[in-house]
């Protein structure tokens, strides 16, 4: 038996990344799953990658009515949500000097209004003994410059797994953070670069890692299947870093 066998998990950001990623690691550990994300194609593309223990629901984490569907048609679809992991996500750098107000609103829009929209809306439709895991980032422990706005929208999301938990912990749901650093990933090319400056970036944080290298996703997915196991029943609002050493070196 799988670690999960018998869980119905719902990942948002699910159809790329470290969300496909764990997707997959949750369906080889025995669970059932539903990925959520904005673009069709893709989740499309994925739910075939996934297989018939996959399900794909598109909508936006900051929509209160496409979240609200996402949970009813998972319990429709498999009956129950044992496991949710929010981790829709953008990344945007900028100097101080050059963080306008959309880049500002654009961010804590999506990372924290869109996770705490997640949990809000999937608190109705959990088991009680659930798992809830967010996605953080090393920058909301360490000083990067040009990510004030970013690494402050994790270091809420990081908030959130504790004041979730004092809620939650009543209904012996576990809520904890996955604080990824560098992941190779489609995140990188997203980031409204050139290739020269996400190039640049990309090569800036591998040489900071100890282990002088990007994580690959699978890597990250396995902390979260810690997480979303009864491997970590006596595990609640913490932060797991799994970052090659760059904030703990």
């Amino acid at each position: 038996m799988g670690k999960l066998t018998n869980k119905v998990a719902v990942v948002t950001g699910g159809n790329s990344g470290i969300g496909l990623s764990t997707a997959k690691a949750f369906i080889d550990e025995g669970a059932k799953v539903v990925i959520f994300g904005r673009d069709q194609a893709t989740l499309d593309r994925a739910v075939e990658t996934l297989g018939k223990d996959a399900a794909g629901v598109k909508g936006d984490v900051t929509s209160d009515a496409d979240l609200t569907r996402l949970f009813d048609m998972t319990k429709a679809h498999f009956g129950k949500v044992d496991v949710v992991f929010a981790n829709a996500g953008i990344a945007e750098f900028r100097p101080v000097e050059a963080a306008n107000d959309e880049h500002f609103d654009k961010l804590f829009e999506i990372n924290v209004k869109g996770a705490f929209k997640t949990i809000q809306k999937a608190v109705p439709a959990l088991n009680d003994g659930a798992s809830i895991i967010l996605t953080t980032s090393a920058a909301d422990d360490t000083g990067f410059a040009g990510t004030s706005v970013y690494s402050a929208t994790k270091a809420a999301v990081r908030s959130f797994a504790r004041t979730f938990s004092a809620e939650l912990v009543r209904r012996n749901i576990r809520v904890n953070a996955v604080s990824p650093g560098p992941v190779a990933t489609p995140l990188y090319g997203r980031m409204g670069m050139s290739e020269e400056e996400a190039k640049g970036i990309e090569s800036h944080f591998a040489s900071l890692v100890p282990l002088k290298r990007f994580a690959e996703a699978h890597e990250i997915a396995q902390a979260v299947v810690f997480l979303a196991s009864s491997d970590s029943s006596y595990v609640v609002g913490t932060e797991l870093v799994v970052d090659g050493g760059l904030t703990q070196l």
